[in-house]
Formats: C-alpha cells, sequence, structure tokens
C-alpha cells in the first residue's frame, strides 16, 4: 500500500510541474473540458484531458 501511495504522489508532483508545458501545447483547452464560472469563481473540469492524458500512461505502461 506505501507504493502506491509514493507513485499517487510521485505522479501528482509530476502532473502540476507539466502542467504549465501541456497547456502550451493545447491541454485544458480542447473540447470537453469545462470551463464555467459560479459566483465569481472559475470552475475547471477537464474531462477530455484526463482522458487523452490516461491513454497516454496506459500506452507508456504497456511498452515498457
Amino acid at each position: 500500500m506505501i507504493r502506491w501511495l509514493i507513485v499517487v504522489f510521485l505522479a501528482l508532483v509530476l502532473i502540476n510541474g507539466l502542467t504549465p508545458w501541456l497547456q502550451k501545447m493545447g491541454f485544458g483547452r480542447l473540447p470537453g473540458d469545462i470551463r464555467f464560472k459560479i459566483f465569481g469563481r472559475e470552475i475547471f473540469i477537464p474531462l477530455t484531458t484526463t482522458i487523452i492524458l490516461s491513454l497516454l500512461a496506459a500506452g507508456i505502461s504497456r511498452v515498457l
């Protein structure tokens, strides 16, 4: 169980560090990524970006 916690933590750190680079490539503005404002706060739900990055990670893990 500790291994999974470490893997999840490292994945979150990696994604957090790569977010500006991914936004320059267009991730986060794909069709299916939901952005809306409620009470002056912007809410962002990256559905399509999450699916694409998950498929990419699955493909990489299958190759390795």
